[in-house]
């Protein structure tokens, strides 16, 4: 773990990060084990990290008949462990962009292991996280079954997008077989052989007994649990059970990055700097930031004018040799690198900047930005960055806000709280409230800037405690007279920050606010908020997906209200909300991720992403990660039933999150769109997929709800539905049209995101007893471009008996045969057949139905 080893900004003077691994031959390389920096030495830590790898290698190896293995794992040390000659130094390996993480809990029983999964079925997760305890006390094998297997299962989350094959909202089914109605554990495959069990405990003692029947739901009662036999002869997946106007860059390139050097890197960071243009030249060789008077000494080397030419190479090369004045290599340095010119000449240091072992992190300003720019932090495994020359923008402070060291340490990290910019009008005000939450509040910085006037505007702060800062408590800097800097003592209050900002000069001009903080406390992690888009390139009329995680420590927030801007070289920007419902983009609602689809390209070339995030106190709260391993409850061997403990419930007050309300900007780096129409574009989008269709019976009609969906995709509002039935579940999917149509006419679609309901009496449809109807939906927008079949949902018409009833259940509890009451019950289907191959690359299994439900049918 490392705060910046030794970073050197490199700024044109103008005239996903992500995993690292490889697949070859078979062998999965460079996959990185962090160990967080917060832990204590334990050896033992490394040594079970290597056992479970190697167990795993194999374990992997047979299940996907001998095609992948785990070849070469890289384990990151803590900066406080005691040296050893077997520790390497790093190169571009970092905390933030490990596969794997090892760090404690949020919760205090929170040692199920997971992967923070973004995407669908086949999009890769950010990483894996074991707890020390997992990985440390041996009594959690009988839990989770062995490391090596719960590493493989979450590999298949992270490497391949796979999820689930259990379901804790849906435990079981009502499964029809040969005319059979039987319940079922919701799993992979349906012929693991257990019981079904209902464990009572009072203090240390605990009884089990059989699960009796729900007479309402006709399924097993609450709390039932399906405790499977502990050597099976079937076989089953793993999946289941694993055991930035420019009226004036160079100014705001001066204010972005000195709010960078003062605020943003971190204490004990070596930082050097270097302008290039058609040369290079070296402004500060490397200085370690110990003090304050260290950062105010960087900024005096920022450039304050601008040259001609662009040699983004020599800048580079430049940036390498103030490195070596210090080190005898380039591993692990980091480079920010920005330009706003064109540079041909570029490609003759690829190579070399590929192989130097340095981190380099893009920055592109403007739109004439040497297109090939991206190349350097692709192949370094950097951030890329788009700042805008819109004048209301501070897209390129953002950007800067956004980069970090990458070590892990979130205590020393600084956060950003607010950054806007709007343009004032002669005598107007800008005004807003900026929220401190408890969580934060150690050096903070109000920063407002502006871009005409050489005197500062009339600024008014005032905090929680109704304590007042006027602009003679602000500092204006010395080289940059259009930026004036106010540090709060100490911790800053809890509470809304008011400011009052008027343009006191004689023309309109762009004023911003920028905030920023660190973490209050050790011991209490800080809301944190990541963002990106799914994909760096996209070609249209290919969607992208925005996403916002919003977390403290390694729990989800929920309820958070959270806006994207998305910036681009031509048009103006666009603002979209991020859902974190389960519909449209949403692959699981609560989980903290926020998404949206994003559709509206004006053109070729760079976008920028910056998301918005505000918590209020009485919606906010957090939640369980839903990617991890199952819990089994026991197992039954040699007749014997053996029960493992309880699993650990978190009580309410336990997750509900003492944050008050809270306030945060993040920027998600920049993305290329390509082969965007040059004479504008029509509709292509269709209506998004209906994910959450549900239907009940209401004395003689049915009942159907789903979450609307747009215009284009989960933006804006359908034309109209179409409702189908049918007996059959396979013909209503695979020939939709044949199927029996629902009157919709009177059915008027509501925005995207809204709750539809529609009741109905079934026409032209014989209802029998022991009959199942299944129900699919489809959106028409006004171009009649048509959504994809919907999820199914079922209803089932039958008369009761003891079909269905738990075996051993007692003729008392059983319902009696001879009364013939119709009833309509809602279904949620299992797997559809066994896997014999636990994991697999060419099919996504089960695809969303575990995080939102089943796909083919719906509860």
């Amino acid at each position: 773990m490392r705060v910046f080893k030794s970073l050197v900004l490199l700024f044109l003077v103008p005239v996903v990060r992500g995993s690292r691994v490889q697949l070859k031959n078979g062998g999965y390389e460079d996959i990185v084990i962090a160990i967080n920096p917060e832990l204590p030495e334990d050896h033992n830590i490394i040594r079970n990290i290597q056992d479970m790898v190697k167990e795993a290698s194999t374990y992997l190896f047979n299940a996907t008949k001998q095609r992948f293995f785990f070849k070469a794992v890289k384990i990151i040390i803590p900066l406080h462990w005691p040296p050893k000659p077997e520790y390497l130094s790093v190169k571009t390996e970092s905390y933030d962009k490990a596969d794997v993480i090892v760090a404690n809990p949020f919760l205090k029983y929170g040692d199920d292991p997971y992967t923070l999964q973004y995407g669908g079925c086949g999009e890769k997760g950010r990483y894996i996280h074991f707890t020390p305890n997992f990985l440390l006390n041996d009594t959690l094998h009988n839990i989770y079954g062995s490391r090596a297997k719960v590493f493989v299962h979450e590999w298949a989350h992270l490497r391949w997008g796979v999820f689930d094959e259990y379901n804790y909202d849906a435990p079981f089914y009502l499964s029809v077989n040969s005319g059979k109605k039987t319940v079922e554990a919701t799993s992979c495959s349906t012929d693991i052989t257990g019981k079904y069990i209902v464990q009572s405990c009072t203090g240390n003692s605990c009884t089990t007994r059989e699960c009796e029947y729900d007479q309402q739901t006709k399924l097993y009662e609450a709390g039932c649990k399906f405790v499977p036999e502990k050597p099976q002869n079937v076989p089953a997946s793993i999946m289941y059970m694993q055991s930035l106007s420019s009226y004036n860059r160079i100014n705001r390139l001066y204010q972005a990055a000195e709010i960078f050097l003062l605020q943003i890197i971190e204490m004990d960071s070596w930082v050097g700097i270097v302008t290039f243009h058609s040369t290079a030249q070296i402004t500060c060789n490397l200085k370690q930031i110990v003090t304050e008077n260290v950062r105010h000494d960087l900024t005096k080397c920022l450039p304050t004018s601008a040259g001609g030419g662009t040699n983004i190479c020599a800048g580079v090369y430049k940036g390498f040799e103030v490195i070596k004045q210090k080190y005898s290599n380039l591993d692990g340095s980091e480079i920010v690198l920005l330009t706003d010119g064109e540079d041909r000449g570029m490609n003759i240091c690829l190579t070399e900047v590929k192989n130097s072992g340095s981190i380099i992190h893009t920055i592109a300003l403007g739109p004439n930005a040497v297109r090939e720019l991206e190349q350097f932090s692709d192949m370094t495994g950097g951030l890329k960055f788009y700042a805008t020359d819109t004048v209301d923008s501070n897209g390129l402070i953002d950007t800067f806000s956004g980069i970090s060291s990458g070590s892990g340490n979130i205590s020393e990290r600084s956060i950003q709280l607010e950054s806007t910019a709007q343009s004032v009008a002669v005598k107007q005000w800008m005004n807003g409230t900026v929220t401190v939450d408890s969580t934060v509040g150690k050096d903070t910085f109000f920063v407002v800037t502006w871009d005409r006037s050489t005197s500062p505007p009339d600024i008014l702060l005032r905090d929680p405690k109704e304590k007042e800062y006027r602009t003679s408590n602000f500092t204006v800097s010395d080289l940059n007279l259009q930026t004036a800097r106010l540090k709060i003592a100490g911790t800053a209050e809890v509470g809304g920050w008011l400011h009052w900002i008027q343009n006191n000069h004689t023309e309109s001009q762009v004023i911003s606010m920028i905030v920023t903080s660190r973490p209050a406390s050790l011991a209490v992690p800080p809301v944190t908020v990541k963002a990106h888009m799914n994909k760096d390139t996209n070609n249209f009329s290919n969607p992208m997906v925005i996403y916002a995680e919003v977390s403290q420590g390694f729990l989800p927030v929920l309820g958070a209200t959270v806006m994207a801007t998305v910036e681009q070289e031509t048009g103006s920007a666009v603002e979209l909300r991020l859902l974190d419902d389960g519909s449209g983009a949403d692959i699981m609602k609560n989980d903290g991720i926020y998404s949206k689809y994003f559709t509206s390209f004006k053109g070729n070339g760079r976008y920028n992403l910056k998301v918005h995030i505000q918590g209020r106190n009485q919606t906010v709260r957090l939640g369980h990660r839903q990617s991890r391993a199952l819990y089994v409850p026991g197992y039954i061997e040699n007749g014997d039933i053996k029960m493992n403990a309880p699993r650990p419930e978190v009580s309410d007050d336990e997750i509900q999150a003492k944050l008050g309300s809270f306030n945060r900007v993040a920027s998600g780096g920049s993305f290329v769109v390509k082969n965007v129409p040059s004479g504008g574009t029509t509709d292509v989008f269709p209506p998004c997929k209906i994910v959450d269709l549900e239907a009940q019976y209401e004395e003689d009609k049915i009942h159907l709800s789903w979450t609307a969906p747009g215009n284009d995709l989960d933006e804006g509002q359908a034309e109209r539905y179409i409702i189908k039935m049918s007996e059959s579940l396979l013909d209503l999917r695979n020939t939709f049209e044949n199927a029996t149509s629902v009157n919709t006419s009177s059915l008027v679609p509501n925005p995207a995101g809204t709750k539809e309901s529609f009741q109905f009496r079934p026409e032209n449809f014989t209802i029998e007893n022991d009959t199942i109807i299944y129900f699919a939906i489809r959106a028409v927008d006004n171009a009649s471009l048509t959504s994809e079949v919907s999820s199914i949902a079922q209803v089932a018409l039958f008369v009761t008996s003891k079909e269905c009833s738990p075996a051993g259940a007692s003729n008392d509890d059983a319902i009696n045969e001879d009364i013939n009451v119709l009833t309509i019950v809602l279904i949620v289907a299992g797997c559809v057949a066994a896997l014999l191959i636990a994991v697999s690359i060419t099919v996504c299994i089960l695809h969303k139905k575990n995080r939102r439900g089943f796909d083919e049918i719906r509860m």
